[in-house]
């Protein structure tokens, strides 16, 4: 999973108001792991997105 690249290409920016907690527990876990704050937030996206295809209205449909 380290050895995996995350925020290759062309980036984009997003501001958002999240719980303070949160913000620090970012902090904490790239201080800890040496990443930036941004490739952490772009992983917890990515496997949020795959774990909720049906919110970008792609999940199969089970009839």
């Amino acid at each position: 999973m380290k050895s995996q690249k995350h925020n290759q290409g062309e980036l984009g920016e997003l501001k958002v108001q999240i719980e303070k907690e949160l913000v620090e527990s970012v902090k904490i876990m790239a201080q800890n792991s040496g990443m930036e704050e941004a490739e952490i937030v772009a992983i917890a996206l990515k496997r949020f997105r795959a774990s909720h295809a049906d919110y970008m209205g792609c999940a199969p449909k089970l009839d």
